[in-house]
C-alpha cells in the first residue's frame, strides 16, 4: 500500500514540474477570430450576408467573447487580450508569433499574412 502511495506522489510531483516547463516560442500563420465563433463564422455571416469575418470577430467580441487563434484546425485561447494588433488584424489571414502553453498562446507580435 505505501509503494502504491509512495508511486502516486512521485507521479503528481512529476506532471506538477511538467506543467512549470516555460512555454515555446513560435510563429504560426492562421486567422484571429473570437471565442463565440472559433473556427468558423459561417453561421453569423449567413444570418447576416453584409458582415464578413473581421466585423463578425469584433461583433462578438464588443458582445463579450474573446479573441482566440485558429492554426489548423486548432483553437488556441490568447492570454493577452489587450495586444493591439487583435483588433487591427482580426478575422484575417496572420503570421502570429507568441508564448505557446498548451492550448493558450500569448501574442508577441502579428502580421498580416503577405500571400492572402
Amino acid at each position: 500500500m505505501k509503494s502504491i502511495l509512495r508511486g502516486l506522489c512521485c507521479a503528481g510531483l512529476l506532471a506538477g514540474f511538467a506543467s512549470l516547463a516555460p512555454a515555446a516560442t513560435m510563429t504560426m500563420t492562421g486567422m484571429i477570430s473570437d471565442s463565440m465563433c472559433g473556427a468558423s463564422h459561417a453561421k453569423m455571416t449567413a444570418g447576416h450576408p453584409d458582415m464578413n469575418d473581421k466585423a463578425c470577430t469584433l461583433a462578438c467580441v464588443k458582445a463579450g467573447a474573446k479573441y482566440v487563434f485558429v492554426s489548423a484546425g486548432k483553437v488556441y485561447q490568447i492570454a493577452n487580450q489587450n495586444q493591439g494588433d487583435l483588433a487591427k488584424e482580426a478575422g484575417g489571414t496572420v503570421s502570429l508569433t507568441g508564448d505557446v502553453s498548451g492550448e493558450t498562446i500569448t501574442v508577441s507580435k502579428v502580421m498580416m499574412d503577405k500571400k492572402k
